[in-house]
């Protein structure tokens, strides 16, 4: 299992139709920031719109994902995508409407091209051989990192040296290339999957992986929503916000890479807990420190955590769900980490009225412990309960070979007394 085995022209076609359809998704959040920072309460209100725009992706997602069928899928992400183009386009060809009316753009923005991400991901994984789906996923994480790194500066350059409007109109522009991308892949992943059961119990099933995914996302939307506020705190030009976010993205292509260099020893469940918590102590420390220097460190360290814990949480999504039920499950798992954004951006929105934005960044790290121990706990439990399931199933299997063992040899007695009457 190498990288080489993922390095192909569909994969690289692949690439170029992700980078535009994610791009926008990366910019969304501080470029809303930026839209609205010179309004009064610009920051609160800033970080509202970008949970409307996470609740627009939570409520898209499994809706359109669950819909999502493989024999299709490029016509239906090919709608979505559009949609979602044209809620960019209105974000930045508006810029000074009523905050409901950003409101709602934030969210259609945010929901119409949603179950992209678990469409792509799926396909992704169907142009590389299965060995090697670690490292397909790896490679995503990488190129995430990448869209990840140059979206905070690009859109803190362009919102402060040219308008706050700028970079939304460069989201809408790219998520319509990423339109046409999509006619250079598979028209589809597979042909139509069958479930036995029902695909709603069937996602259901997978809901620690989901709790962690969204604990996930909640520590990467503190470091963004609050990292302008924070520094404006500590006397540091805000200017820095978009080089520190580049920074803590490019540890986190980092973090992709070294994850698929090997296969790590031990349960993914265990590995998650440890780089959540690892992660969670990184951005308290990047809340108490009061030097540009030592922030950008801790913020590139949790960066390569933070993408290593996605990593380990698609892996045990493929472990746990069917092949056929795996793209709604990707698209379940983005609304939960979309969960875990909106719930950063509603608290930091409503605490930076009335504390410091160091100690909202402290309660946002508390809730993501209790998120990623919960995740974990469910987890443990899971695997406990489908133990005892295959135990009792092998269980009642012995048992009813004995039966029949047993009554085999009783047939078998009695023919031999009847042969000697």
């Amino acid at each position: 299992m190498t990288y080489r085995d993922v390095a192909s022209k569909h994969v690289l076609t692949w690439a170029g139709t992700a980078l535009g359809a994610r791009m926008p998704v990366a910019m969304a959040p501080l470029a809303l920031v930026f839209l609205v920072r010179e309004r009064p309460g610009g920051y609160s209100l800033g970080a509202l719109l970008a949970a409307a725009y996470a609740i627009g992706e939570i409520a898209g997602a499994p809706v359109l994902g669950m819909r999502l069928r493989p024999e299709r899928a490029r016509a239906q992400l090919t709608a979505g995508l559009a949609v979602g183009a044209a809620g960019f386009a209105g974000l930045g060809g508006f810029p000074d409407a009523p905050p409901a009316v950003l409101a709602v753009l934030a969210g259609v923005a945010g929901a119409a091209p949603a179950a992209a991400t678990g469409a792509l991901r799926t396909l992704l994984t169907t142009l590389v051989p299965e060995r090697a789906a670690a490292q397909a996923l790896s490679v995503e994480s990488i190129l995430m990192a990448a869209v990840w790194a140059v979206s905070p500066a690009a859109v803190a350059g362009l919102a402060l040296g040219v308008a706050p409007a700028v970079p939304l109109r460069l989201a809408a522009a790219l998520m319509a290339a990423s339109v046409a991308g999509l006619w250079l892949l598979p028209a589809a992943w597979g042909p139509p999957g069958r479930q036995a059961v029902p695909l709603v119990r069937v996602l259901a099933g997978a809901w620690p992986v989901y709790i962690t995914g969204a604990a996930s996302l909640t520590l990467l939307g503190l470091s963004e929503l609050v990292l302008p506020a924070l520094l404006e705190q500590r006397g540091i030009d805000v200017g820095w916000s978009g080089p520190l976010l580049t920074g803590m993205a490019v540890g986190g292509g980092l973090g992709a890479f070294l994850h698929g260099l090997r296969a790590w020893p031990g349960r993914l469940r265990d590995h998650s807990v440890l780089l959540m918590t690892s992660m969670a102590v990184c951005v308290t420390l990047a809340a108490l420190v009061p030097h540009t220097v030592g922030i950008a460190a801790v913020l590139v360290v949790g960066g390569m955590l933070q993408s290593a814990a996605m990593l380990t949480r698609n892996l045990s999504l493929r472990e746990v769900l069917p092949p056929s039920a795996l793209a709604a499950g990707y698209s379940v798992m983005y609304a939960a980490a979309g969960a875990g954004y909106a719930a950063t951006g509603s608290l930091a929105g409503a605490l930076l009225r009335v504390v410091a934005p160091s100690t909202a960044v402290l309660a946002g790290v508390g809730v993501t412990l209790v998120l990623s121990g919960l995740g974990w706990w469910g987890e443990v439990w899971r695997a406990g309960r489908s133990a005892r399931g295959a135990d009792d199933a092998g269980a009642a299997g012995r048992i009813r070979a004995g039966a029949e063992g047993a009554e085999g040899a009783a047939i078998g007695g009695r023919g031999d007394a009847e042969r000697r009457l």
